[in-house]
């Protein structure tokens, strides 16, 4: 196993312990309560770390085998993590609270970042032909 292909995980674990404490100190000082959430802040960053680190797993491996569907396969698994977390979206979208938007926000900017990650760091194995 060489450890310099698996510097895509390093970098997506990295910025996204950064992005938490960005996060977290967002609320903080903006002082919003999250404790009525259905999902902590801690919960939906490891769920997305953890979908995010499969990805590249599988990403990693398509590569190596056969570089030419290396795009391909990043599409068809982000595509499946879309799918889950429409599921795991699902009781926070049937929730009519009025604290409910700052929940729904939350997840979203979380979603959203880690697939800029993953696209930005995909792009970048992309980009480096064996």
């Amino acid at each position: 196993m060489n450890l310099k292909n698996y510097k895509p995980i390093l970098n997506l674990v990295l910025l996204a312990g950064i992005a938490y404490l960005i996060h977290k100190l967002i609320f903080h000082l903006l002082k919003f309560n999250d404790t009525s959430f259905l999902y902590s802040m801690e919960t939906l960053y490891l769920l997305f770390l953890g979908m995010s680190i499969l990805i590249f797993i599988v990403v990693l491996k398509v590569k190596q085998r056969s570089f030419d569907n290396t795009g391909m396969s990043f599409l068809l698994a982000t595509t499946a993590k879309m799918g889950f977390c429409y599921l795991i979206l699902k009781p926070i979208l049937q929730l009519n609270t009025h604290d409910n938007s700052i929940e729904k926000t939350n997840f979203f900017m979380i979603f959203a970042l880690f697939l800029t990650i993953e696209t930005v760091l995909t792009i970048r194995i992309l980009n480096r032909k064996q």
